[in-house]
């Protein structure tokens, strides 16, 4: 299938997403101090993964064909995966709305401890996690700077 004007590309996308992104922020996120709800914590995991997704794809097609660009993307999909992992941790650190208790971080290892949908973050992790283990090692995880340099 050939390629037309009317085609969209990712480029059509992705700035819709970055302005809804800004759009949140302006709308949602007052001045004063505010304490990120579950249900905010678990919407912008869910973005990161998505992202990650995005970089590990574009690292993975672009490596073959451009060496450097190729390590910078996975760079950046991995500091991707690192701010998804704290945002999950975040998550285990926010107390439930309906009782203000907290979750146990151990229990999400074991599926959905407070039932679906409340963990979904837990699943959409674990997930991400298996695609994470494929493509790093535990030091490019755990390393200062995750990125080669090719000169």
């Amino acid at each position: 299938m050939s390629r037309t004007a009317s085609t969209p590309t990712a480029q059509d996308f992705v700035p819709f997403a970055t302005a809804a992104l800004d759009f949140h922020r302006a709308l949602n996120l007052p001045t004063a101090p505010l304490v990120a709800s579950r249900a905010e914590l678990d919407a912008l995991h869910e973005h990161l993964v998505a992202l990650y997704e995005l970089l590990d794809a574009h690292a993975l097609r672009t490596g073959p064909l451009v060496p450097i660009e190729g390590d910078c993307l996975g760079a950046a999909r991995t500091r991707i995966w690192q701010a998804a992992d704290h945002l999950h941790a975040a998550y285990h650190s926010a107390p439930r709305p309906d009782s203000g208790a907290f979750p146990d971080g151990e229990a999400c290892r074991v599926g959905l401890p407070e039932g679906a949908p409340d963990l979904t973050i837990c699943h959409r992790h674990q997930i991400a996690a298996r695609l994470v283990r494929r493509r790093s090692t535990p030091a490019d995880l755990h390393a200062p700077f995750t990125g080669l340099i090719r000169h």
